[in-house]
This record gives structure tokens, sequence and C-alpha cells, in this order.
């Protein structure tokens, strides 16, 4: 594993693909080795088509749904995608399934954390997932747990955009240029064909945080010229020398 790691926690098997492919993309070519969790496969609330073929199944759809993410991850160039498999709608996660949640982040010792946003009315799941993300986060932390351990350091927690943002609370502070990834991610996102109907939703969110991204790094004056990106939203103060 690279010493420049990077942890995606999904809540379920399709979001780091919409949400943060690119970053996953980029920060692979950087020389970053990213890691997946996806802590349910979606089956049950997130697979409508899947559910609508004749003779669909809950384990057909798991398998299908898994299928997906693990083409998706390839075409991003994902070091490791791990499913936990804990059942969606609703998400829930016992003691047994944060140990091993923090047994991922202690082992992966990333320097940042992506997860969703902190509210989401239309999807309790995310949320849920990212509140998980941060408590797993504070135990990876503790000397105490599970002592002559390496603990976790101090990770940014960037929360990536949830698909209605402003019932979401949720406000970037952080956009990324995607641009010379974006194949990959339009590749990975037409991996997930149990949701043909976010393909181009999301190829326009990336157009747009582009027409942001241009105009925050310079607009008319002379803004990069990026066509993709995306957008976050940082937990935790940054620690900089310079402004």
């Amino acid at each position: 594993m690279s010493e420049k790691t990077v942890l995606v926690i999904s809540a379920h098997s399709a979001d780091f693909v919409w949400r943060c492919g690119g970053a996953i993309a980029l920060h692979q070519e950087q020389g970053f080795d990213v890691t997946v969790v996806c802590l349910s496969y979606g089956e049950r609330g997130e697979s409508a088509k899947l559910w609508k073929d004749e003779g669909a199944s809950l384990e057909g759809v798991k398998a299908a749904r898994r299928k997906e993410a693990e083409n998706a991850a390839k075409a991003l160039g994902a070091h490791e995608i791990e499913f936990f498999d804990l059942g969606d709608y609703p998400l829930e996660m016992d003691r047994q399934g944060k140990d091993r949640l923090v047994d991922v982040i202690r082992r992966v010792q990333p320097a940042f954390m992506l997860s969703h946003s902190l509210d989401d009315p239309y999807n309790t799941d995310h949320p849920y997932a990212t509140r998980m993300a941060l408590e797993c986060r504070m135990i990876a932390q503790a000397w105490g747990h599970k002592p002559g351990e390496k603990v976790l350091g101090a990770p940014q927690l960037y929360l990536f955009e949830p698909h209605q943002t402003e019932q979401c609370g949720w406000k970037p502070d952080t956009i990324l240029d995607i641009t010379e990834v974006w194949d990959k991610k339009r590749a990975a996102i037409e991996c997930m064909e149990g949701q043909q109907h976010l393909w181009d939703y999301y190829t326009n969110v990336a157009e747009n945080r582009a027409n942001q991204f241009r105009r925050n790094s310079g607009g008319q004056a002379g803004g990069r010229a990026a066509r993709y990106a995306e957008a976050f939203q940082s937990i935790f103060p940054r620690t900089v020398d310079q402004l």
C-alpha cells in the first residue's frame, strides 16, 4: 500500500461513483491508494430497475450491485473496494460492524476521508453512514481501543455532494478539478446499470461545478479552464502555514 492513502465510506454501492468518482481516479493517478468501503449494496432502496426484472431476488440484486460497483471501482483505478453487506433502508451498524470499520480506518491510515452530507431527508442511510464514519474515526484515534495498534491521526473528512443539495444543508467549500480523469468517471458511471436515470444528472452536476471552479479560480480574469469538477464540504479546521 502507498504511504499516501484515502478512505471513502459509501452508504450504498453506487454512491461513491456519482459523488466522488473523480476524486478517486485523480488521487490514484497522483500516487494515492484509495480504499472504498460500501456499507451496503443498496439492494432494497436503490435498485428499482433491477427489481423490475422477472424473477428478481434479494440475493440476485445484491450480486448485480456488487458486480456493478466492482466494475466501477476498476474503471476508476481504486486500490481496493470492500463490501460490509449491512443491509439498507434502513442502514444499521452494530458494535461488531463499528469495530470492523475502525479496523479498516486504522489499517488504511487515510490522509483524508470522504463520506456523505450530515443531513438528507430523502435518504437517511446517507447521513447515518457519515455519523458512523465520524464515530469510527473517533474510536480509531483512541489509544485505549485495542492497545498496541497504531492509532489514527486527524484526517480531514470531506462530505461529497448529495442529490438534493439545498434540502440537505450542504455547503461546499472545496472544488476539485476532475477534467483530466472525467473519462474514467463517466466509464464508472456507466457501470451502474441499475440507476441509468442518474448518468446524465451527475454529468450535469460535474459541468456546473466546473463553472464554479472557473469562477473561483480567477473567473474572467484568468480562471483555470476546468470542464468537470466535484465539490466537497470539509468538517474539520484545516491547519496551514499560509493562506
